[in-house]
């Protein structure tokens, strides 16, 4: 999990640099792509954050 949780920060890195590279080209196509970047990001540190519940809690 911890892999694929570091793949995606990775990855969203990765866009936000390309997001901010072409920022002239993309016009206003920048605020909802900045948007969704940011809720990816907030999503998978959540899930990288919210304690893990086992079946025998019920």
């Amino acid at each position: 999990m911890i892999k694929s949780v570091l793949f995606t920060l990775l990855l969203t890195l990765g866009a936000a640099y390309g997001l901010f590279h072409f920022k002239l080209q993309l016009g206003l196509f920048i605020i909802p792509i900045f948007m969704m970047l940011v809720m990816l990001v907030t999503f998978t540190l959540y899930r990288l954050l919210e304690p893990k519940h086992q079946a025998n809690d019920q």
